[in-house]
């Protein structure tokens, strides 16, 4: 069981821990953040995202910089516009992670439990009843 916990780097003395504290400073930032989130799983302009997070654009493309460079987003031009989307599903569950440690803080019972317990109840459909008849036919 602890074989799947100290894989990959996951060890207390591993290299990636200090790269690791470099990606919890890049995100240490409300922007950042809000643009990771904002980005989910679409591409965005850089105005778009500017209003999505009601910032300017020269501001969002600062943030934007530093997450490229950090290797959070990647760009595509198209034109003279830019869009920018997440370069892999691991920065959008890092930060969906923060939120929810964010959720515990304020609730023994926070929003993310729930829709988790919603979603995870399936309906259960039931066979038609056969009445008496059919099962001897």
């Amino acid at each position: 069981m602890n074989a799947d916990m100290r894989c990959g780097g996951t060890e207390p003395d591993s290299q990636y821990v200090e790269l690791a504290v470099e990606v919890f400073a890049m995100l240490a930032d409300a922007t950042r953040v809000r643009i990771i989130l904002a980005l989910g799983g679409e591409e965005l302009s850089v105005n778009e995202l500017a209003d999505i997070v009601e910032k300017t654009p020269a501001a969002v493309s600062q943030h934007l910089a530093k997450l490229r460079l950090a290797r959070f987003v990647t760009s595509r031009q198209e034109g003279t516009r830019v869009f920018y989307r997440l370069a892999n599903e691991h920065a959008r569950q890092l930060v969906s992670d923060a939120i929810f440690q964010a959720e515990h803080s304020l609730s023994n019972d926070p929003p993310h439990h729930h829709h988790r317990n919603e979603s995870s109840i399936i309906p259960v459909q039931r066979a038609p009843r056969l009445d008496s008849a059919e099962i001897h036919s």
